[in-house]
């Protein structure tokens, strides 16, 4: 449906001939328009006022613009501004335009021309993002949020959380076991914020060593050190004005947790071998897949860390909670699969759904996804059929009833001979696992292991199911 209501327009300027005025040639221009005398007004105004676009002038007694539009950053989902300014100020303009997301900026006495021109795209610029964010929510109706998918009660409030944080300046930590979607989750998050235009940026703590993670997250300068043959931006600047990922966060030292603890606290970051401290505006978004609860009881992860990083828990579920979703799943991925590899499969056989269904998938949706790449790299059109799945046993072998001769009981298995050390553990811990429901401490307890042994162990297993 055409929209039919005038945009609206906010000036905000201490002097009333010039609000007035603006105003008034605003409506001649066919805006609904309302006026404040200086940000905090403006403030008030917009919890009633929806406003497509702002105008305000830089400098204001009270609250000025450079402070109105940071607190609308903040709160996220803010109008497109334009800052009106006076010739000294075009520097810090300028700087509103990079730093606070100011749409534009002009110099006094403005020429009616500019301002118009500008106020079209504005307006234009806010109704293309109120399109793209119900467009969002239509899709993720339909169980695509980003590139996350499903429509299980466990991904549709997955959905809802990653809808109401995205606008906000918070911090959020996303928890899960691998595979499950983390940093997909992390992308939506970004993509849904005011910030969706300016860089997004991960970092695995896990694949830096600790030698180099502090350059990584920070830089440096040159001749910091061995090999630091030129300056170097870290992630945090790479991320200004966006977003930050810090991927398993959980494996961070503690020597470079109390310094990210401080850059969280001061938004301020220092390269190695610099003398100066750098203001850094980024959103800082936190991934593990261990229980941060149980590393800061065993001493190894801050206790304030974790409590400045969970502002907001996202928990991921696995796979075998929202197996529901996995024939969408599988469809989403086979149609990203044949553009990439121009393959034209047409889907899953009834027998390969089957038997995807009964598997564990202890790696999750990756191994989902590795899984399904090789099927449909040896199928190359046609339905997947379980043959093509390969380390997954078709359905018959794992429903048939167990004769004395064929299978063990409930309690015990069976080891045929010739099996490796290897395929026996590897029988061994998914038989406990499936005793215990999949409760990953208590089955390391009964098998005499630690919970890490027991997660690289099933790692290990994901990636030779997946073919990585």
């Amino acid at each position: 449906m055409p929209e039919t209501r005038k945009p609206g327009v906010l000036v905000v300027d201490d002097e009333l001939n010039q609000r007035t005025a603006l105003a008034s040639m605003l409506e001649a221009w066919g805006y609904a328009t309302a006026a404040a005398a200086d940000g905090a007004e403006a403030l008030e105004i917009l919890k009633d006022f929806p406003a497509a676009a702002i105008i305000t002038d830089l400098m204001m007694p009270g609250m000025d613009g450079a402070t109105l539009l940071r607190r609308l950053k903040d709160q996220g989902n803010a109008p497109p501004a334009i800052v009106l300014t006076a010739f000294g100020n075009i520097e810090t303009a300028i700087r509103m335009v990079h730093d606070l997301g100011a749409f534009w900026f002009l110099e006094k006495p403005v020429q009616t021309g500019a301002l118009r021109l500008l106020l079209e795209r504005a307006v234009a610029q806010r109704r293309l993002a109120e399109y793209s964010e119900t467009l969002e929510r239509q899709l993720s109706s339909q169980g695509i949020l980003g590139e996350l998918v499903g429509t299980s009660p466990e991904m549709q409030e997955i959905f809802s959380l990653i809808r109401q944080v995205a606008p906000t300046s918070a911090t959020v930590l996303i928890t899960g076991e691998s595979g499950t979607g983390k940093e997909l989750a992390a992308r939506a998050l970004h993509q849904l914020s005011p910030r969706r235009d300016s860089p997004f940026v991960a970092i695995n703590c896990a694949a830096m060593p600790e030698t180099l993670i502090e350059s990584e997250l920070f830089g440096h300068e040159k001749g910091a050190f061995t090999g630091a043959v030129e300056r170097r931006r870290g992630c945090f600047e790479l991320a200004h004005s966006g977003t930050l990922l810090l991927d398993e966060v959980g494996e961070m030292p503690l020597a470079t947790q109390a310094k990210l603890l401080r850059v969280l606290e001061e938004r301020r970051i220092r390269r190695l071998g610099g003398a100066r401290e750098i203001e850094v505006d980024v959103r800082v978004l936190a991934a593990s897949n261990r229980l941060l609860q149980d590393e800061v009881r065993a001493g190894r992860f801050r206790e304030d860390l974790y409590f400045r990083l969970q502002v907001f828990e996202i928990r991921m579920p696995p796979l075998r909670d929202r197996i529901s979703d996995l024939p969408l799943l599988c469809e989403s991925i086979i149609r990203d699969l044949n553009r990439r590899h121009q393959c034209l499969v047409a889907g899953l056989s009834p027998q390969a759904l089957e038997a995807l269904r009964a598997h564990p998938w202890p790696g999750n949706v990756r191994q989902l996804r590795n899984a399904l790449e090789r099927a449909v790299i040896l199928a190359g059109g046609g339905l997947l059929e379980p043959r093509h799945f390969l380390g997954l046993p078709p359905p018959s072998s794992r429903s048939a009833p167990a004769g004395p001769a064929s299978a063990a009981s409930a309690s015990e298995i069976r080891i045929p001979i010739g099996s490796t050390v290897d395929e026996a553990e590897r029988a061994l811990i998914e038989a406990t696992l499936r005793h215990t429901g999949n409760n990953r401490t208590r089955a390391a307890a009964i098998l005499g292991i630690s919970q890490k042994t027991l997660f690289n162990k099933l790692r290990e297993y994901g990636a030779s199911q997946a073919g990585e």
